[in-house]
């Protein structure tokens, strides 16, 4: 089986940034699309921004221009870097992954999050 664990978040000022990172870990035979989602309080879960294994990035209309993700297939690591943050970003950000953990056996995997308030 396969865990993700997000790291990164924390305490920074509006107008500042953050580096989340999300390591995949356990039985990992590929990596598919990896992806990040936020949720704030009294909030449904939203899409962040998106990377596939080709390295084709896609992004939440809110974060556009201001946020970026990547992804080292060596390190089994999705980044976001957020630059320029809002207080509306405050949220709980979690990275989501497809992964296969033998040829013929897949599935989604959530990790538990990591939260990022934004405030003076």
């Amino acid at each position: 089986q396969a865990q993700l664990e997000e790291s990164g978040g924390g305490l920074v000022q509006p107008g500042g940034s953050l580096r989340l990172s999300c390591v995949a870990s356990g039985t990992i035979f590929n990596i598919y699309g990896m992806q990040w989602y936020r949720q704030a309080p009294g909030k449904e879960r939203e899409f962040v921004a998106g990377i596939t294994s080709g390295h084709v990035a896609r992004y939440g209309d809110s974060v556009k221009g201001r946020f970026t993700v990547s992804r080292d297939d060596t390190k089994k690591t999705v980044y976001l870097e957020m630059n320029n943050l809002r207080d509306e970003d405050t949220a709980v950000y979690y990275c989501n992954a497809a992964i296969a953990i033998s040829p013929d056996n897949g599935m989604e995997t959530w990790g538990k999050g990591t939260l990022v308030t934004v405030s003076s």
